[in-house]
């Protein structure tokens, strides 16, 4: 791949910091934040600054030095989450079995949409837990064996509907673990079946967690911490027809590989997609399936597009990509065994570590050690410098 002999040209020109820098003091003042929002925004303002300190890099033949700025590592940050996928798709390739690969969707009503804002790690858990007791009973039953899936939660769709998406692969490993059993290629389990089951379980598990007395209800939901009312959602929950979208199955690991990179370690807005930041507005770009999935531009006013950037803001902690059956962490030995039973060797192949450089380069064709100035040297480490308490310009994005 070419290198790119400018780095400041394979920046965007507006970013999600540049928002949070001008204006994210003001929002903060004017608006009552919890902790882990104030964190995620101070992270995203400083992130790639002085203010989290950086070091000194030297030109070896033109001597030009040039200071290298540390990121925040924040999993909401736009500009932390290229490599964090890429070394994250390199430990899955190991996993990956040479079998065909299914996609399913699981959605929640948009009707919970405000008790999920204001209870999102107790509901999202739940999501989880409904979703894989859901496809474990089905393997459990259908397939007579132990399934491995992928687990991604997502919150950005166009409705902001919670959802999780499950990539499992075509077959499970007998219960006595002497076969592996595969799938059909075009059909996994019924939709319509999963949908009711999924349905079911999760609202038993909401029950469940109301009675357990595990969810608030402050603000407008207020009127649900009467249990008349909360049973009364779940009786027009139970009424509507829950869906389960099934797509086309993959064909090869690789392109279960290609796809779980397009979602694993995805921030809600991208700072390619930020267009403009002028005048109190923010103008960015979003797909509107009403005219074939087009880019289409669109301006909001920043109160309401930092409001609507920290609605998906996952509690701190909170795991959105896990892993379950013999692709579970700890069932190594039955992943050893899925591929021993597919004619592969029993220990998944290693994985070289590639430093941030080679990725850089993989990913960008940015060579992040060529010298800005002479284009040719090479910069070599000069010196620690410490961090500043506040970045020294609010458009620095080193």
């Amino acid at each position: 791949m070419p290198l790119v002999a400018d780095p400041a040209a394979a920046r965007p020109k507006c970013e999600l910091a540049h928002v949070f820098r001008e204006y994210g003091e003001d929002y903060r003042r004017t608006h009552h934040l919890p902790f882990s929002h104030r964190r995620v925004m101070q992270a995203i303002e400083q992130c790639r600054t002085s203010a989290l300190g950086d070091h000194m890099e030297k030109c070896n033949l033109c001597g030009f030095k040039h200071p290298a700025y540390d990121s925040c590592r924040d999993r909401h940050c736009p500009k932390c989450q290229s490599l964090t996928k890429a070394r994250w798709l390199e430990k899955q390739t190991a996993k990956l079995l040479p079998v065909g690969a299914f996609h399913l969707v699981f959605t929640l009503s948009h009707e919970l949409n405000p008790l999920i804002l204001v209870n999102k790690r107790v509901l999202c858990r739940i999501l989880f837990q409904a979703v894989s007791q859901t496809l474990l009973a089905f393997a459990r039953t259908h397939l007579r064996g132990t399934p491995g899936f992928i687990l991604v939660l997502h919150t950005w769709n166009q409705q902001l509907q919670d959802h999780l998406h499950c990539l499992i692969p075509q077959g499970a490993l007998s219960f006595d673990q002497t076969r592996w059993i595969p799938a059909r290629k075009n059909f996994l389990f019924s939709v319509k079946a999963l949908s009711m089951v999924f349905q079911g379980k999760f609202l038993d598990f909401l029950q469940k967690a109301f009675d357990q007395q595990n969810l608030i209800f402050p603000g407008h939901t207020s009127p649900l911490a009467d249990r008349a009312n909360f049973n009364l959602l779940l009786k027009r929950l139970r009424k509507k027809r829950w869906h389960v979208y099934a797509k086309k199955p993959f064909g090869s690991p690789q392109h279960l590989l290609n796809y779980l990179g397009r979602y694993v370690h995805r921030v809600a807005l991208s700072n390619d997609r930020i267009l403009s930041v002028d005048d109190g507005e923010v103008t960015f770009t979003y797909r509107d399936r009403k005219q074939g999935n087009r880019l289409v531009p669109k301006k909001l006013p920043v109160e309401e597009f930092i409001r609507r950037f920290l609605l998906h803001v996952l509690p701190r902690g909170f795991m959105r990509i896990r892993h379950f059956g013999y692709l579970a962490n700890p069932s190594k030995t039955l992943l050893s065994k899925c591929r021993q039973l597919l004619d592969l060797n029993p220990d998944p192949p290693a994985i070289t570590k590639k430093s941030t450089h080679e990725l850089m380069l993989q990913l960008t064709g940015l060579d992040i050690t060529r010298c800005p100035r002479c284009k040719m040297g090479t910069l070599t480490f000069l010196a620690i410098l410490p961090a500043c308490k506040s970045y020294p310009t609010p458009w620095d994005s080193s």
